[in-house]
């Protein structure tokens, strides 16, 4: 996986969580990991289309995900995983993919994304076509955030002329 990919999302995630929960986000050990990923209790999925393809899952706790969404809400007590909380969470990762796709775009790389769709529950898999980078952030006291980069370029067309 291209050095550019990785930096948007760190630069990305770093910069969203600082302006959204007024911490840092320090960066964990980068590492691949193999499908079927287990995965934790809450799952952002946002889809990627253009020169590179595939999916990226944002992977957190439940009590790391009513701790960011309180955050992100101005301090408002999240106490359940309601629709107001996981609408706060699925608008980070949101942000987050936005930002990496204006970040790509600096390296002339097409990148779009789909809306994000949530998961929650236990025992969570996911099956991915491609290799997945695991991207781990410490956010503060609140927990762990992972940033699950399954993508890859998409191959030239070639010319049929």
């Amino acid at each position: 996986m291209r050095a550019e990919y990785v930096n948007s999302f760190i630069g990305a995630a770093r910069s969203v969580i600082q302006d959204l929960c007024n911490t840092e986000a320090k960066l964990g050990k980068v590492y691949i990991r193999q499908a079927p990923l287990s995965v934790a209790n809450v799952v952002i999925m946002v889809g990627v289309v253009g020169e590179v393809v595939g999916q990226v899952y944002f992977e957190l706790s439940a009590s790391t995900a009513k701790s960011l969404a309180s955050l992100m809400l101005g301090g408002m007590q999240i106490d359940e995983l309601d629709e107001l909380g996981k609408s706060a969470i699925s608008e980070m990762g949101n942000m987050i993919m936005g930002n990496a796709g204006v970040l790509l775009a600096d390296y002339n790389i097409d990148f779009e994304i789909t809306p994000p769709s949530l998961l929650t529950g236990e025992k969570i898999q996911i099956s991915s076509k491609y290799p997945t980078l695991v991207i781990p952030l410490e956010i503060g006291e609140w927990g762990q955030l992972a940033i699950n980069v399954s993508v890859k370029e998409r191959e030239a067309k070639k010319d049929l002329a």
